[in-house]
């Protein structure tokens, strides 16, 4: 739960709390389908050389051999769903990687959850009037 408060009383406030040295880079967080891993890696490097901090997805549960060592796969999805969100809050906007115009349903959410935040979200390619509305 946050409270208004003076800055430098964060810390009894947030659990999260950093002192950057210099100015704090903009921390973009990408959302999108694993199946379009390939652009996640290609906008990662695009805007880590523009000087952004950039959080991604962690793992690709379609084609990362190591997730069929979990047992409950399903659970793994919706934990890392949860995670997803928690990057968002952290992140100060959210770009969709909408390949081809897809957005599926988690990608809807975590759009859904950034929107509810006021977290600016800028897509890949141009939205239709299916897609969650809100252009950063």
């Amino acid at each position: 739960m946050s409270y208004a408060h003076f800055s430098s009383d964060c810390g009894e406030h947030h659990d999260l709390v950093v002192d950057f040295h210099g100015l704090r880079p903009e921390i973009v967080v990408l959302c999108g389908s694993t199946r379009f891993f390939d652009t996640f890696r290609s906008e990662n490097l695009r805007l880590t050389l523009a000087g952004k901090i950039v959080l991604s997805i962690g793992c690709d549960t379609k084609a990362d051999d190591d997730i069929a060592e979990i047992s409950d796969v399903e659970q793994a999805k919706t934990d890392l769903d949860e995670l997803h969100k928690r990057k968002i809050d952290l992140a100060d906007s959210v770009l969709v990687l909408n390949v081809g115009g897809y957005i599926g349903s988690s990608t809807r959410s975590e759009v859904e959850y950034a929107l509810r935040l006021g977290k600016p979200v800028v897509y890949l390619e141009p939205v239709g009037a299916e897609a969650v509305t809100s252009r950063a």
